[in-house]
């Protein structure tokens, strides 16, 4: 379904901290369908030998794609009760990777005999609060080593161009490759549930306006034009490499929002 219309797939870590298929596995599962995977690895369950180990266990398996993330708290999903483990954050967990990469190095400082390979990502959100700050942490992944980044789904399109600005200004945009996150909206109901109840996202409300001004059951095929109108909007950003599409149980729009995109044939 996906083949020939995307250049990489991510597998989430346990998001929301619920229990699912390790990221790996299913990565795994994906690159041997001719799909280049975008493992994720988070440092809630895992301390730092732990998140060597699998890194080295998916550059044998091929896989040399990684975002490095925090982690959701785990009090937010199925086992609330379970232990979290935080020995690293996402910016110490990419200086990590980038010395295994770089500096042939394990984080204790012993030399390593093979080296991976790898494409180092982070995660950015450009709507979080401080504003102010989101740069400034910005520039703290791609220190650290981050190579690309993903950035929260953007319904904002003028705040995101800000954010920008201020990428540019600091010339970031020049050191790492940033992909503007995009995803389709199902129902208003949906656009509502995120504006009020997801941190740090922001879905204005002329999103809602336009999804509540077309039928009932145009709205899902409005949701979806909606999301092709923000893709062409961000392209025409300077500085954003790529687009980073999300859609969440919904992936067989995948094609028909690539194509709307103009974005086919990929390379």
């Amino acid at each position: 379904m996906l083949k020939g219309y995307i250049d990489a797939f991510n597998v989430t870590d346990g998001q929301t901290a619920v229990v699912r298929m390790s990221s790996w596995a299913a990565c795994l599962i994906g690159k041997e369908e001719g799909l280049d995977p975008i493992v994720q690895m988070t440092c809630r369950d895992r301390n730092r030998i732990a998140l060597q180990m699998d890194i080295l266990g998916v550059a044998a398996l091929g896989i040399n794609n990684i975002l490095c993330l925090t982690g959701d708290h785990q009090k937010f999903g199925n086992h609330p009760m379970a232990k979290g483990v935080f020995d690293l954050d996402s910016i110490q967990f990419l200086k990590v990777v980038k010395d295994m990469r770089d500096e042939k190095k394990f984080q204790c400082g012993d030399e390593m005999a093979v080296v991976p390979n790898l494409f180092i990502g982070a995660a950015a959100n450009p709507f979080a609060d401080p504003f102010e700050f989101r740069v400034i942490r910005l520039a703290k992944k791609v220190t650290a080593g981050a190579d690309f980044i993903q950035t929260q789904i953007v319904y904002n399109v003028d705040k995101f161009a800000e954010w920008m600005k201020h990428v540019r200004d600091r010339g970031l945009h020049e050191k790492v490759k940033i992909l503007a996150g995009v995803a389709p909206i199902k129902s208003v109901g949906a656009a509502r549930y995120m504006k009020t109840k997801v941190p740090g996202m922001d879905v204005p409300d002329s999103i809602i306006d336009r999804l509540r001004g077309v039928p009932k059951e145009q709205v899902s095929k409005e949701g979806i034009k909606l999301c092709v109108d923000i893709i062409n909007q961000v392209r025409q950003i300077k500085g954003v490499a790529g687009i980073h599409l999300m859609a969440i149980e919904w992936e067989e729009t995948v094609p028909e929002i690539i194509a709307a995109a103009g974005l086919l044939p990929r390379p």
